[in-house]
């Protein structure tokens, strides 16, 4: 269980904003990848109860490096830290969610086991990660499926909240609810058998 203060600021933290997939240097209008950026996933804020339950799932350790693509305001990122031991990397390409998260970090003394990347998470290095936090698109998904078979090392688990992976099995898929609204959450592991 999260501190009344960290789930008063989470409470605060309820924007909505549009987030896109695109480098910080898309100014000529393509991703490296050579992807148009386009606006692939809204922001809307995970309720604590399914970050928790989305790591419990993805049976995250002390000790291990989780990646949340896409962080929004670090709700999973501290959670991963404070509540799991794990360390944590978030990638967000809003500068105003980036600060954000940013912020609730520090607030919680966690900057040791945090780091928030203000950009793209198609230019970031993912093969350290043990688990991939995701809530995004189906769309969103099957573009960050390559790079995810690119990079994840064997063992890895990607866990995403609401929408599959096109393509991969899951190997669990877990049917939960909070504040009255139903969420399904899918593991992976890779390599895909």
């Amino acid at each position: 269980m999260l501190p009344s203060g960290v789930l008063t600021w989470f409470r605060r933290s309820s924007v909505i904003v549009l987030a896109s997939v695109v480098s910080a240097g898309a100014a000529a209008g393509q991703s490296k990848q050579g992807i148009q950026p386009q606006k692939l996933a809204p922001y809307v804020s995970s309720p604590q109860p399914i970050v928790v339950k989305m790591l419990e799932i993805a049976g995250l350790k002390s000790g291990e490096t989780l990646f949340d693509l896409g962080c929004g305001d670090g709700r999973i990122v501290a959670t991963a830290a404070k509540e799991f031991g794990a360390k944590a990397v978030g990638v967000e390409l809003s500068p105003a969610l980036a600060r954000r998260a940013r912020e609730a970090v520090e607030s919680l003394g966690l900057q040791q086991q945090v780091k928030i990347i203000e950009g793209d998470m198609m230019a970031v290095d993912l093969s350290g990660a043990d688990v991939v936090a995701l809530y995004l698109l189906t769309e969103a998904n099957e573009q960050l499926r390559p790079k995810l078979e690119r990079e994840l090392k064997p063992g890895a688990r990607v866990v995403s909240l609401e929408f599959r992976i096109k393509g991969w099995k899951p190997a669990r898929v877990e049917k939960v609810e909070a504040h009255r609204h139903p969420y399904t959450i899918y593991l992976y592991q890779w390599p895909q058998k």
